[in-house]
């Protein structure tokens, strides 16, 4: 990778800008977002969730009510 001088870089998804566009397919059901959200947590167990994220044992968590 170093001697080839390809770089990597990540940022910030412009999500807001994607949730007019898509919202109504999830809504739908023609989308399924659960590849996306590996792990679900309730309310009270939100710190769990970013905990869970930022250890990396799960990708995105999902609230649940």
């Amino acid at each position: 990778m170093f001697d080839r001088i390809i770089a990597l870089r990540g940022g910030i998804a412009p999500v807001r800008a994607y949730i007019p566009r898509l919202l109504p397919d999830v809504l739908s059901a023609v989308l399924d977002p659960r590849p996306v959200f590996d792990h679900a947590v309730s309310l009270a167990e939100v710190p769990d969730g970013h905990r869970s994220m930022d250890h990396r044992s799960a990708l995105k968590v999902r609230v649940t009510f």
